[in-house]
């Protein structure tokens, strides 16, 4: 019997009411039937990083996440940008990655939810990291779609059905492209 395909959903943001994280929210309530995600709930336990650390016994958050990618089919990342690049706290979650091989070619995407005009040094900074960790950036995955306050429901959802639309196929590209 086939296993069901996981997305692991892991935002670059650690607010809670983040656009990021309500599109994250949005991708799980909106995933296609068969599809099965998983938000990552790690981002503020990890540990500054420490090649020193990164051994055969790193710390425990950092087995946490590499075993959550390890155990997903696919990657898809929202994170903002924050002075022209990623924030450091998810610098950070990428950089433990680096030493890992759970995320070599793994079917990774991202979604760009800025306001038009910005956010293009968020995505140049995870295409320029995840070239090192190996990862398999499906382009066809990696949208744009502006996500402003307004378009957030009450129950932390972006209510666009345009949005929700695209985030389904995303979904779904990243899913088929895990062979899935």
């Amino acid at each position: 019997m086939p296993q069901t395909p996981t997305v692991l959903l892991l935002s670059g943001s650690l607010r809670g009411t983040s656009s990021n994280e309500a599109v994250l929210r949005t991708a799980h309530a909106v995933a296609p039937e068969g599809v099965r995600t998983v938000r990552y709930p790690g981002l503020a336990t990890l540990p500054h990083f420490n090649p020193d650390d990164d051994t055969d016994s790193p710390p425990a958050p950092v087995v946490e996440l590499r075993a959550a990618i390890d155990a997903a089919s696919a990657v898809l990342i929202c994170a903002p940008e924050y002075a022209g690049t990623l924030p450091g706290s998810f610098k950070n979650l990428l950089d433990w990655t680096v030493g890992g091989t759970e995320i070599c070619d793994k079917p990774t995407a991202w979604v760009n939810a800025a306001a038009p005009g910005r956010g293009q040094g968020a995505e140049a900074t995870l295409r320029t990291v995840l070239g090192y960790t190996g990862a398999h950036i499906v382009e066809a995955a990696c949208i744009r779609v502006p996500v402003g306050r307004e378009t957030i429901g009450a129950d932390g959802l972006v209510d666009d059905p345009e949005v929700r639309d695209k985030l389904r196929e995303v979904l779904g590209t990243l899913t088929a492209a895990a062979g899935a």
